[in-house]
């Protein structure tokens, strides 16, 4: 058996998603001599764009530039890419199967009282006692099937979980790190805010083209060992010895990297406390936004699966609509055809975007929990009962090997800014001991 090839370097970066690809970056402009290990084929991680068949860019992974995350938007300038505004109304559609739910219900004022309590411990501190008690026995409790059901829709949109798996305890520093209730559920002065004309995927392709050769893919990494002297990195085709290790994947992920020495037991128990989450998502794309004739077309969908529809459109066109479904239901999904996901979630939208949604020119899709490399999205959970997995997660270096990733930001831990904040902290904190 042919021996894998072995190169020294001075950082080794495990990763190439954002966080990875901006601390790859910062450090080769110093001088540094990098090298990332990616294992997937491609680059960009949680980031990841297609193109229709009009020649428009779509995001099927992170895709939003949030109020504030002046990071990506800075990135996005350097890249020579056109940030632009979402197309939206002050609040989103909420929808049960073909009825509109007024915003003046009951059922939407309970939901909202019951948010506004969340947020409200999210600003003041949650008793701990809370980390036993799940999310969704926390809904349960919601008077109303229909206040209940928009709470589990809002829940598992906005975290992925599996909200009988996370703990309410958990859920306050997550929104409190996200920017708060309000910015982590809307467009307009939130965290849905513009978008990337060009896709994000051209931001993180244009920096792994800057890194050249010093980018492998298909390069999974099975084992790190640390000397007194240097660390050691192995892939099945490619040895890397080197000075630092960024380790730029999440914790479960980095739960399937054999380490020697051990980690200490935080760390392994942050890893085995975690888990990602799910999430599917879908854009249709039509060869005219026939819906900015109507009222609009971002909509909080009740129905099942339930799932948040937004309008990305860029002012040129073609037209986008993004489908959003995520926790249980996203994997739900899993056990259907292409054609029969298709028409369950646009065939829900007929009835108030009218029937020409259903007939889509262009259909792509992206169920991430399926991802065998990053392992679901948005990001990393805990497991109820468990305090290891709480935002911003632990990024203290062990020996030779330094923490980045979307999880470890203290500003919008979750969001691609966060990935980014993440990644020019390592590099500063690699270069300090350089």
């Amino acid at each position: 058996m042919t021996e894998p090839a072995q190169i020294h370097t001075t950082v080794a970066i495990v990763g190439a998603g954002l966080s990875g690809l901006t601390a790859a970056t910062e450090l080769h402009r110093r001088g540094v001599d990098v090298v990332i290990l990616e294992a997937a084929d491609r680059v960009g991680g949680r980031a990841f764009s297609a193109t229709s068949i009009f020649g428009s860019r779509l995001d099927l992974g992170g895709q939003w530039v949030g109020h504030g995350h002046d990071r990506l938007t800075r990135l996005a300038a350097d890249c020579n890419a056109t940030v632009f505004p979402m197309r939206t109304g002050r609040i989103p559609v909420i929808v049960d199967g073909p009825r509109t739910v007024s915003a003046a219900s009951g059922s939407v004022l309970t939901a909202a009282a019951a948010l506004t309590i969340v947020g409200t411990l999210a600003r003041l501190g949650m008793p701990e006692r809370w980390n036993s008690s799940s999310v969704a026995g926390w809904i349960r409790r919601v008077p109303g099937r229909r206040a209940r059901r928009l709470l589990e829709v809002i829940a598992a949109v906005a975290s992925t979980a599996d909200t009988d798996r996370l703990s309410v305890h958990a859920l306050t520093p997550m929104i409190s790190h996200e920017g708060g209730l309000t910015g982590m559920l809307s467009s307009s002065g939130g965290a849905q805010e513009s978008l990337v004309l060009e896709g994000v995927g051209t931001l993180t392709d244009t920096l792994a083209e800057e890194l050249g050769s010093r980018v492998h893919t298909g390069c999974r990494v099975t084992a790190i060992s640390q000397t007194a002297d240097s660390a050691t990195l192995r892939t099945h085709a490619l040895t890397v010895v080197a000075d630092r290790v960024v380790v730029a994947v999440p914790p479960p992920v980095v739960a399937s990297i054999d380490m020697d020495p051990a980690l200490p037991p935080t760390r392994i128990a942050l890893q085995h406390n975690t888990y990602m989450g799910s999430v599917y998502k879908a854009i249709a794309v039509y060869s005219r936004p026939f819906w900015h004739a109507r009222s609009g077309a971002e909509f909080m969908m009740l129905g099942h699966p339930g799932a948040a529809v937004y309008d990305t459109t860029a002012p040129e066109g073609p037209g986008h609509l993004c489908l959003l479904v995520a926790g249980p239901e996203a994997r739900e999904l899993d056990e259907l055809t292409t054609e029969q996901r298709q028409g369950a979630l646009l065939g829900a939208l007929a009835a108030h975007l009218g029937p020409e949604v259903t007939a889509p020119s262009d259909w792509h899709e992206k169920s991430w929990h399926l991802d065998e490399f990053v392992g679901g999205g948005y990001l990393a959970l805990p497991h109820i009962g468990t305090t290891e997995g709480f935002l911003p997660m632990p990024s203290d270096p062990v020996g030779r090997l330094h923490w980045a990733g979307t999880e470890t930001a203290r500003e919008h831990a979750g969001y691609l800014e966060g990935a980014i904040e993440s990644g020019h902290r390592v590099a500063g904190e690699v270069l300090s001991t350089l």
